[in-house]
């Protein structure tokens, strides 16, 4: 293999062991076997299991479909797409597999950095009203609290609800946000 190969063979084992076994499972040497590799070339491409994690495990567009469109159904089109089964699942996967690795500190700061890249930034780009970054970031809390309940939790009446109640539900919550609707201030 050529050095452009293997570093390639080595980063889709990687992807795999990742999204299926999350960061703690996965081992150099197991990426290193499934690549057909030695474990000291995964650490010559990558450097360090965490780099390695971080250039493999990739969130980049994740909501772009659903921050696609008008604002007045963001919060129905993100849960959405958490929920849909072709989108969601290897979102789902991704996210649980960084969820797992946020005992190291460099893998925290790229999921918030990516969650902001991904969701939050652009967000508040197309909010209009008061607080437009805290309602962004605090819409990014909401979508990844539904991703904790489904993916990491699996909590089973939210899995088991229909999807439509979920999207009307949650959806509803998380566009209070997107619409800026501030609740009275308790007297």
């Amino acid at each position: 293999m050529t050095g452009t190969s293997t570093r390639a063979a080595i980063a889709e084992a990687a992807r795999r062991r990742f999204q299926t076994g999350g960061y703690a499972a996965t081992s150099v040497r197991a990426v290193a076997a499934d690549a057909g590799v030695d474990a000291a070339l995964v650490i010559r491409h990558f450097g360090s299991k965490e780099q390695l994690f971080l250039e493999t495990v990739d969130v980049e567009g994740a909501f772009e479909q659903a921050l696609d469109g008008p604002l007045d159904r963001l919060g129905e089109r993100l849960v959405a797409l958490v929920l849909d089964d072709r989108l969601g699942r290897v979102f789902r996967t991704t996210y649980r597999a960084m969820i797992r690795a946020t005992d190291s500190d460099q893998v925290r700061a790229h999921l918030l950095a990516a969650m902001d890249a991904t969701l939050a930034a652009p967000l508040a780009e197309r909010l209009s009203g008061p607080d437009v970054a805290l309602r962004a970031r605090l819409v990014a809390a909401q979508v990844g609290g539904l991703l904790e309940a489904v993916a990491i939790l699996e909590d089973p009446v939210v899995l088991g609800a229909p999807g439509e109640q979920l999207v009307r539900w949650y959806g509803a919550a998380v566009q209070a946000l997107v619409d800026g609707a501030v609740p009275p201030a308790a007297g």
